[in-house]
């Protein structure tokens, strides 16, 4: 319940007023008559003149109490509230090649620190529909756009290398990401593609597919992950197990920045887990989602709940002062 006219709980203080000066007798004073002796009026029966105006201040003033709230309008409102959502659908394409397990991004991989940020990321955008996409030699969709963000958690952290041919099909990854997003009418669409290496496998050039990304309105955040320099990559050996070989990082920027700028994304490039992190922060706040609440309530009057009480004093008030009270006159 609200009160629609709150001001009118100002009528309370001269109300108040008005109820010390009448106990204390400022106004509202009785006629009196002088007796020689006492005895003639309680003989006929008065009433001490104290418990008079008690009671008959104590009436008055829940009359008008009463009143007060009446006129404050008491409401209550039943009503519904339409939401528009202005969603994100995002598809996370994710390079799995042999290179994603060189071993410069502490405390392991660059393939577990991509996977742990795009957790992170993932987690943070609960209204929006989101796919997964893993490519290396070839692609193929992990998840398909859905807002079900505890089953691709779960098929994100499945994601292993070597679940497909060893290669870098940038193109391929591009390519069926924008095939998941194509047929969406969602008000943005977005990829966010991972690599670390140099498109040498596929057969969708990559800017053949920032090309048909750009024609469904799609933008492409590209990431290229890894260190200047040469890393270390742990690799097989069948006649002393796995050992540690030395690798040049060779990441592709120059296409990475053409694809972005083609479908109106950015090209960022991650060299530590806590740069990943922050790039993922980056286009979280560039896309946001929106939220559009309209609320409408329908408001019932509940006046004559406080008004009723307000008459019943005021009888009540009207009958102990004419008609219990035994007057002398």
């Amino acid at each position: 319940m609200k009160f629609k006219d709150p001001l009118f709980l100002l009528f309370f203080i001269p109300v108040i007023l008005f109820f010390l000066a009448y106990l204390l007798g400022w106004i509202g004073k009785d006629g009196a008559l002088k007796f020689s002796n006492l005895k003639l009026i309680k003989t006929a029966g008065g009433k001490k003149t104290g418990l008079r105006r008690v009671v008959t201040a104590l009436l008055r003033l829940a009359a008008l109490t009463f009143l007060i709230l009446a006129l404050m309008r008491p409401q209550t409102g039943t009503g519904e509230e339409k939401s528009t959502r202005h969603v994100v659908d995002l598809v996370v394409a994710l390079d799995i090649s042999g290179s994603m397990a060189s071993l410069d991004f502490q405390p392991d991989n660059r393939l577990t620190a991509a996977k742990l940020e795009a957790k992170r990321f993932i987690e943070g955008r609960s209204n929006d529909r989101i796919g997964l996409v893993i490519f290396a030699g070839q692609s193929f969709t992990q998840c398909p756009l859905t807002i079900d963000h505890k089953a691709i958690l779960t098929l994100l952290d499945q994601i292993q290398i070597g679940m497909v041919e060893d290669g870098t099909a940038i193109g391929l990854g591009l390519g069926n990401a924008v095939n998941r997003l194509r047929g969406s009418e969602a008000k943005s669409k977005i990829i966010v593609l991972l690599t670390d290496g140099v498109n040498n496998a596929g057969e969708i050039d990559p800017l053949t597919a920032a090309e048909l990304a750009k024609q469904f309105k799609i933008r492409v955040y590209t990431v290229g992950v890894g260190k200047e320099g040469f890393a270390y990559i742990p690799v097989k050996d069948p006649a002393f197990g796995t050992r540690l070989m030395k690798m040049q990082t060779q990441i592709d920027e120059k296409l990475l920045s053409e694809i972005a700028s083609k479908t109106g994304g950015k090209y960022f490039r991650a060299q530590d887990q806590q740069s990943l992190r922050d790039i993922f922060r980056d286009i979280d706040s560039l896309e946001k989602t929106e939220i559009t609440v309209e609320k409408f309530v329908h408001y019932e009057e509940h006046y004559f709940l406080f008004l009723w009480p307000a008459l019943i004093f005021l009888l009540i008030e009207i009958a102990w002062t004419n008609l219990l009270l035994v007057k002398i006159p």
